[in-house]
């Protein structure tokens, strides 16, 4: 089985972080170095399928995993990126049950859904070295997350949750904010109300909740909410703070005179 949807099930919290730069390098660097659950952001980040499978074959390679967040829930997106291999996924802005089912049809065999067939000739089934791939295993490989970032589906999401092949509810606070004309303004009690109703219904639901760290709440708040997979940092962010941090020490150290003539 899928190691993130099994190590869910068992009851751990997976703490992870964004890739948005589209760089297998930077991916591989990152797992190697404390990170070794990673989520391709193939909505708001660089590279298109090709460089996402890159990137998930490195990781792989070194040890961690991957989840894939697909810029929408389009039966087309959701068939290729299974096809390719991918089977952690995040489906945002997902606003109805209606569109929760599309979503989980599209990425499932029929007898579950409506998913396209091509198993013995995709990296999903190991080029056809796994007969019972798409019969018995990828509906069991496949982690699915759908966002709740809009105060539509804060309505809808004890429907949302109950909808078979969903396995988690993705928070996105600061769309969730926007959507009711409070971007950048997380924690205005507006939008913290939204959240918490959102923690109540999926707790009624039954359905675990993951989210990014910020909004106000950090790892330990998170975690004691009951939270169980949280996205922190992103390479982007690691990279700007490792310039800054070295610039400033490099202005802050005296510099010798120069000597005269040269």
């Amino acid at each position: 089985m899928n190691p993130l949807k099994k190590r869910l099930q068992s009851g751990e919290r997976i703490a992870a972080a964004w890739v948005q730069l589209g760089n297998a390098d930077i991916a591989e660097i990152m797992v190697h170095h404390g990170w070794n659950v990673l989520v391709i952001d193939g909505e708001h980040g660089r590279g298109g399928i090709e460089d996402w499978v890159a990137i998930a074959r490195a990781v792989e390679a070194a040890g961690g995993e991957v989840v894939l967040r697909v810029p929408d829930g389009s039966d087309t997106v959701l068939k290729q990126v299974l096809d390719r291999g991918f089977r952690s996924l995040i489906v945002p802005m997902v606003n109805t049950a209606e569109q929760a089912r599309s979503i989980a049809a599209a990425a499932r065999y029929p007898g579950l859904g409506r998913r396209g067939y091509c198993a013995p000739i995709i990296r999903a089934s190991n080029w056809g070295a796994r007969p019972g791939y798409a019969r018995d295993e990828a509906s069991d490989d496949l982690l699915l997350m759908l966002q709740c970032e809009h105060v539509e589906a804060v309505g809808n999401l004890a429907e949302i949750a109950a909808v078979p092949g969903v396995d988690m509810v993705f928070i996105g606070p600061n769309d969730l904010a926007g959507s009711i004309d409070h971007l950048e303004r997380m924690l205005e009690p507006a939008p913290q109300q939204l959240i918490r109703q959102i923690e109540e219904t999926a707790a009624a639901s039954g359905k675990p909740l993951a989210t990014i760290v910020g909004a106000g709440r950090d790892w330990e708040d998170l975690w004691r909410l009951g939270y169980r997979f949280v996205i922190g940092t992103n390479d982007v962010s690691l990279l700007i703070e490792g310039a800054r941090r070295t610039a400033a020490d490099r202005d802050a150290r005296p510099r010798p005179e120069p000597t005269a003539g040269y």
